[in-house]
């Protein structure tokens, strides 16, 4: 990732968010929409486990074996914002549960108008997705379509909520260097989904559906994420912090404070936050690094779940035995306690994350008493090179 110069905060002030809230337990979600077979085992131990899952429009039959085991999880269903699947189209007929709000035979039919075009006249298929069509979700009719056929059909089967995919930001997404003639730049195109965000959010608050959309990247366009979100129940971002085992993201402008201000944002709004970092089992390093950074502004409401392989959306992430912890409530917001070194106090606990460029050098953090590391060792600092963090236990 590219990288700036640090931004530096006063050691000792309070970092970001006046409400402490909840955040001493990790909250997971599992996003289960790759078909990967299922036990009704499996279901009844992620139910209990997650507050979060989501599912396909074809797997309504899993919803009831889900809230049997916990009534109390939420459950989502995957529909696409920006897209319609002409492979969910067969002899001319839609299917009846869709992955998207319009059906790719019903608007080749009737509203050929809703396909967004390029500056060429053609249609826009996603690079990388075949059978994905770009639709212009600029158009009013559009919009009232797709939510008309989410609300009536996610109501129907009993979901909690709907998970919009693709809430997009660079006019050129999904084909590089190519955008829409209608939209010809990033401005134009997120002016569109604002509108289609805005215009259908009555909809589904009246029908007692919560959203939540993909904001993949956010942080690269300003103040997306929350002008995207003042119309949604919360957000998803896909790429969070770690993207593999080995590269991480460290504070510049557009670096850790502004992923980690996503959660702490929606959680002073009471809206949802799944952050989702990249890295193998072994990636421990990664691993802590989120973690400690998730639990930096993590209250009641927001979930982490890290995966390995991009798309890899079947069987449940791993569980981590630093989930079942419970730090207590926060003392307050996270604070800065040197040059992009951050702490946050709990109860029964301590986080402390370096977000200072990965090759930097190691900066040992005094604790506040003694704790317990994941090992079971007896601290009273601990030291952390740049890109990693510590999730710490006291004595209580």
């Amino acid at each position: 990732m590219a990288t700036a110069a640090a931004l530096l905060a006063p050691a000792g002030t309070a970092s970001t968010g006046e409400d402490a809230g909840g955040g001493g337990r990790v909250k997971s979600f599992w996003l289960h929409m790759s078909d990967t077979p299922v036990t009704d085992e499996m279901l009844a131990t992620e139910a209990r486990r997650r507050s979060y899952i989501v599912l396909n429009a074809w797997q309504g039959d899993l919803l009831a074996k889900l809230k049997a085991a916990n009534p109390a999880v939420q459950v989502f269903v995957y529909k696409d914002l920006s897209s319609t699947r002409s492979y969910a189209c067969r002899d001319g007929v839609d299917d009846a549960d869709l992955p998207a709000g319009v059906g790719f035979c019903t608007a080749e039919r009737d509203h050929p108008e809703w396909f967004l075009l390029d500056q060429g006249g053609n249609r826009m298929e996603y690079d990388g997705y075949p059978g994905h069509w770009q639709m212009d979700v600029g158009n009013p009719a559009y919009q009232d379509a797709w939510a008309a056929n989410v609300v009536k059909s996610s109501v129907a089967t009993g979901f909690d909520g709907v998970w919009m995919d693709n809430a997009l930001f660079p006019c050129d997404a999904y084909h590089p260097g190519v955008c829409p003639a209608k939209y010809p730049t990033d401005s134009a195109l997120q002016d569109a989904y604002v509108s289609m965000l805005a215009n259908t959010r009555d909809e589904f608050v009246s029908a007692g559906l919560k959203t939540v959309a993909n904001l993949s990247n956010a942080r690269l366009h300003g103040n997306a994420w929350n002008t995207y979100t003042e119309y949604l129940d919360g957000g998803f971002d896909e790429w969070w912090l770690a993207f593999d085992d080995d590269n991480l993201l460290s504070e510049y402008a557009d670096g850790w404070s502004k992923q980690v201000a996503e959660i702490a944002d929606n959680e002073a709004r009471g809206k949802i936050t799944l952050v989702q970092p990249h890295h193998s089992e072994a990636g421990d390093r990664a691993y802590r690094f989120a973690l400690a950074s998730y639990l930096m502004a993590a209250g009641d409401l927001a979930a982490i779940a890290s995966i390995e392989q991009t798309d890899g959306y079947g069987d449940p992430t791993p569980w981590h035995a630093e989930y079942d912890w419970d730090l207590g409530a926060p003392s307050g917001p996270y604070r800065s306690v040197g040059t992009n070194l951050f702490v946050r106090d709990f109860a029964c606990g301590t986080v402390v994350v370096n977000a200072n460029r990965t090759d930097s050098r190691s900066v040992t953090v005094p604790l506040d008493g003694g704790h317990v590391t994941e090992r079971g060792t007896s601290v009273t600092e601990v030291s952390l090179a740049g890109t990693s963090g510590a999730v710490l236990r006291k004595h209580c």
